[in-house]
């Protein structure tokens, strides 16, 4: 896209806009009760991010969205990220 507000953002993040919208829609489709799905979600924005974590904080991330099921708290997983 050549808009100038998603060029923009790609700027501001290194992540292209198509990879955006993929995960946007891996995200918008998952069951986050899956947790084969949610694994590959959390890998993929590790990966997006640039951002490596331990396969521990990874099971973490995931059995707390597994938990939750619908409800993504991403406030619980930017902590987890911190420590």
């Amino acid at each position: 896209m050549q808009n100038p507000f998603f060029k923009q953002i790609e700027n501001k993040t290194g992540v292209g806009m198509e990879d955006i919208f993929e995960l946007a829609n891996a995200i918008q489709n998952a069951d986050f009760k899956n947790e084969k799905q949610v694994r590959k979600i959390v890998q993929r924005v590790s990966k997006l991010a640039k951002k490596p974590i331990t396969r521990d904080l990874e099971d973490k991330i995931v059995q707390s969205i597994v938990k939750d099921g619908n409800a993504l708290d991403f406030s619980k997983i930017e902590k987890m990220m911190k420590q």
